[in-house]
């Protein structure tokens, strides 16, 4: 499955607003001196209020850019949300309900730049981590060559021919064939 993202990130926005609010109630502060020579009353701090929440809505609004989401969201962060979201769809389109466990999912998220394998756990116990790893090598490589399609359909045909060998399928054998073969674009 490929997914533009796995996560709206809106602590990115509250903390561009916030920090926008800081950095525009500081700077008014220190140059305080120039616009209020003459002390404080409740004029002027109703404009510091003002110009604050202003500047905490300038703040929110700029949380949504995708670039200031990945500056204010850690890396751990965003692969934890990847992490959840190919559970989530794991279990949405019921890859854990096959009769002998042997569901794959290949989630590419775009805008983390992250690729999760989730596998039942009988494929866990006969195919080593060194062999899924090498899959997400595979299309790594591939996204950033930009040559996205090949990596996919070869890291497809590793998976296929891992199963194949580990769990033979059949119409009539041990292992028929339960879910689509599709590629899902969210």
């Amino acid at each position: 499955m490929i997914i533009d993202r796995s996560a709206r990130y809106r602590e990115a926005q509250y903390r561009a607003g916030i920090g926008l609010a800081f950095c525009t109630l500081v700077l008014l502060l220190m140059i305080e001196f120039e616009w209020m020579p003459w002390g404080w009353h409740a004029l002027n701090a109703g404009w510091l209020l003002l110009a604050t929440i202003t500047a905490y809505g300038a703040g929110y609004g700029l949380g949504t850019r995708p670039a200031v989401i990945q500056c204010l969201t850690s890396n751990e962060r965003m692969a934890y949300k990847v992490q959840l979201r190919a559970r989530q769809i794991f279990l949405e389109h019921g890859l854990h309900r096959t009769e002998l466990g042997t569901g794959v999912l290949i989630l590419v998220s775009l805008f983390e730049h992250r690729i999760e394998v989730l596998t039942d756990g009988p494929i866990l116990d006969r195919i080593p981590q060194a062999t899924w790893d090498k899959m997400v090598r595979i299309l790594q490589e591939g996204f950033l060559k930009d040559h996205a399609v090949e990596s996919m359909c070869q890291a497809i045909a590793l998976c296929g021919e891992m199963l194949k060998e580990y769990f033979p399928a059949g119409p009539d054998g041990p292992n028929p064939n339960e879910l689509p073969n599709d590629l899902i674009r969210n």
